[in-house]
């Protein structure tokens, strides 16, 4: 690698799909700083999008049906933007925190392009993994944050994106061992290459993968770990790897059939809701607990205990599966569906303009594309839920696109689009306000 540095490395369309399953090299992988290290996880979005839909049809041939739901899927689509907006306005806080360890405070160096560190990085980044992994099941206050991957009640690679806004603000800790003596370049390819890797195994096509499931996380292993069955509960942290289970007796084979989520349902389709209600929900708790080791406690056992209980609670509690478990799904009518799906694809060209765009953006400009992506989540969770005021937030979100789109302050990725979206707005704005008049003039006719 050369000494001059320009910004990231471009790759090709090969090494993205590699990286993908950690399967591209040292030589293809290696750089001498952090600005030359491509952002593999933006560049790998088309990968994504295409493995959807290549399992949709792998899953239709082998069961004539669907591999997940559209309120379920725009949920974890809608969880994963939210995971990523804080990145807009901030770098990576496990970079920034690795950065500064290595640094003021690194004992050595080893050479950032030896293969020997590649390598020594990959069982580094997935054990860090694997103890704060086992961490977010096992202390209450993590868990509050990484619920938020478990609560869908399907498992497919909609899922493997539904992602926590506030995990990432703890998990760099047991990162900075390795800022002593690996090179901040190395650690942030590894660090992006064990979470693309994850992708691949949310998914119910893939069965057994043979010998390979002996050394590596595979979709059987990681479908255990994502089960509510009392077999399942706290098993199979590993990112790449699933020795470190088999090492520390956590791991644990897939045998009855899988029923996914959490074992008290959360039954929303919210996406701000599904980040915050555990937060509150350990707020409560925590006052209306006695003792001030007991409050204690509360935060940092596991979310099972409870007073006089283990530190993780009683295995007995966790609830029965009977096998005749209905995943949360409102009927909605099958226009809303597609409505639904139409406008998310708006919001994911709105958002990956935002991506291409920041560098260039006023901090108010950014704010309010921000704001606005996160009120459109919102109403779509509202939507999928059929709620009665579903509708008053889609008035108010079709007319502040409308006002921010003739302004200036809302850009689609392709300039082509704009008068369609304005006229798409538009119609939609009076749509629901049609819709809300309807509901007023029902509302009083029942009291006449």
């Amino acid at each position: 690698m050369g000494n001059e540095t320009s910004g990231p490395r471009a790759t090709t369309p090969g090494q993205q799909l590699r990286a993908l399953f950690y399967v591209l090299p040292p030589g293809e992988s290696s750089f001498r700083t952090v600005e030359e290290v491509p952002d593999y996880v933006e560049k790998s979005i088309p990968f994504f999008i295409a493995f959807i839909g290549l399992e949709f049809l792998v899953s239709w041939v082998q069961k004539r049906k669907l591999s997940g739901r559209i309120n379920d899927g725009i949920s974890s689509l809608s969880l994963g933007i939210l995971s990523r907006l804080p990145d807009v306005l901030f770098r990576s806080v496990d970079l920034i925190s690795y950065i500064y360890v290595w640094n003021n405070y690194r004992l050595f160096e080893l050479p950032w392009d030896s293969p020997w560190t590649w390598y020594l990085t990959l069982l580094g980044v997935d054990f860090a993994y694997y103890c704060f992994h086992r961490m977010s099941h096992e202390v209450n206050i993590l868990w509050a944050a990484h619920q938020v991957h478990h609560s869908s009640e399907d498992y497919n690679l909609f899922t493997a994106l539904r992602q926590s806004v506030l995990q990432k603000y703890t998990s760099w800790i047991l990162n900075l061992p390795m800022a002593l003596f690996i090179p901040p370049s190395v650690f942030a390819v590894h660090l992006q290459f064990n979470l693309l890797y994850q992708f691949w195994i949310h998914t119910e096509v893939i069965t057994n993968l043979g010998p390979l499931e002996w050394i590596l996380n595979t979709p059987s292993h990681h479908r255990v770990h994502h089960g509510r069955n009392p077999y399942c509960i706290d098993k199979n942290y590993g990112g790449t790897l699933i020795i470190w289970d088999r090492i520390f007796g956590t791991f644990e084979a897939e045998d009855a059939k899988v029923v996914y989520g959490l074992t008290h349902p959360v039954n929303s389709f919210d996406p701000i809701m599904l980040q915050l209600r555990p937060l509150a929900h350990i707020w409560n708790t925590f006052w209306a607990t006695p003792g001030f080791c007991n409050k204690l406690s509360v935060i940092f056992k596991g979310p099972g205990w409870g007073p006089g209980k283990p530190r993780l609670g009683l295995p007995e509690e966790i609830p029965v599966i009977t096998g005749k478990e209905v995943p949360f799904n409102p009927s909605v009518p099958a226009y809303l569906n597609c409505y639904a799906v139409v406008h998310f694809a708006v919001i994911m060209d709105l958002y990956t303009e935002l991506l291409g765009t920041v560098t260039g953006l006023s901090q108010g400009t950014i704010f309010l594309r921000i704001g606005f992506i996160i009120l459109s989540l919102t109403s779509f969770g509202l939507l999928m839920e059929n709620r009665p005021k579903a509708g008053i937030l889609e008035v108010i979100r079709c007319l502040v696109f409308v006002g921010a789109y003739k302004l200036g302050y809302l850009r689609s990725q392709f300039s082509s689009l704009g008068y369609a979206y304005e006229v798409l707005f538009s119609l939609c704005t009076a749509f629901w306000g049609i819709q809300i008049m309807k509901r007023i003039t029902s509302s009083k006719d029942k009291y006449h």
